[in-house]
């Protein structure tokens, strides 16, 4: 099976995108490889710092290699993790990539906190590690942090051309870290706004595929129209983060199905929750993958 260096590659030339979806459980992560199944297409999952406080990492990539071992091409994720220890663990851990949170901190150290992941990582790889390539992913720019419905964007918070991550700023910021993946902002933000979710700049996102050599991720996924989507990806995203509104389907859907049961097997009652993110899943991966 392809490493994920390889798939990332191979949709980066063939400017389409993997879907990166979220998640809490065994159930919501049973929904996923299904998706990635039916559709016989790759897909990245993650854990969040917090999620995997909930869902071991160690318990994840147990189940990552039993849905692998049946041709599921499915890969495991530490999302927003924010320090050196926390990066060490996750890549002892298992997992195929890390994303590296520094984005709340000053420029050099934002740089200085990547490069010593990076370094863990390439220790991984090499003779006296795991013999693993472990990619590293670097944030700069603010995306926010908050994986839910808001009403209006936090306090003090506008997505303006200024906030976004600027193309020189980038190019110093790969080159400097030697990260394998770069988040940027550009007008994403992670989380649902209710009053009007901020629009993606195709612009800046174009720019700064041409500013940098690795793959753009976009994080704040939930919330975009397919159509942003499509245009992103055309300007040079390769990886695309959705959370929320997997989350808030998952409860919809599992609140509606106990509103009119009054069944008490969790897997009967689970089962709608599980279908409904799965069709969602499907439909995300494909439309990404240009299908």
């Amino acid at each position: 099976m392809q490493t994920l260096r390889e798939i990332i590659a191979e949709f980066k030339n063939s400017h389409k995108a993997l879907g990166h979806f979220n998640f809490s459980d065994s159930n919501q992560l049973k929904a996923i490889a299904s998706a990635a199944k039916e559709c016989n297409l790759p897909v990245v999952v993650g854990l969040s710092e917090g999620e995997r406080g909930y869902f071991p990492l160690r318990d994840a990539r147990a189940l990552v290699d039993l849905y692998r071992a049946q041709g599921i091409q499915i890969y495991l994720n530490a999302d927003h993790t924010y320090s050196v220890e926390k990066v060490e663990q996750a890549i002892a851990d298992g997992v195929d990539s890390v994303v590296v949170d520094g984005a709340k901190l000053p420029f050099e150290k934002n740089v200085a906190l990547l490069k010593e992941c990076k370094a863990l990582a390439l220790r991984s790889l090499g003779e006296v590690g795991s013999g693993r390539d472990v990619l590293v992913e670097g944030e700069l720019g603010y995306i926010g942090t908050s994986s839910s419905v808001m009403d209006t964007l936090p306090e003090g918070v506008a997505i303006t051309e200024e906030m976004m991550t600027k193309p020189e700023e980038a190019a110093a910021f790969v080159q400097q870290t030697g990260i394998d993946l770069f988040a940027p902002a550009v007008g994403n933000i992670h989380g649902i706004v209710k009053s009007g979710q901020p629009k993606l700049s195709i612009v800046r996102i174009a720019q700064l595929a041409g500013a940098v050599s690795v793959p753009l991720v976009l994080h704040g996924g939930s919330g975009s129209s397919d159509e942003e989507f499509v245009q992103a990806i055309k300007a040079g995203i390769v990886m695309i983060h959705i959370n929320t509104d997997l989350r808030v389907l998952y409860r919809d859907s599992l609140k509606a199905t106990l509103d009119t049961t009054q069944e008490t097997t969790p897997y009967k009652f689970l089962a709608p929750s599980v279908a409904a993110m799965q069709a969602f899943v499907a439909q995300k991966i494909k439309l990404l993958a240009g299908i």
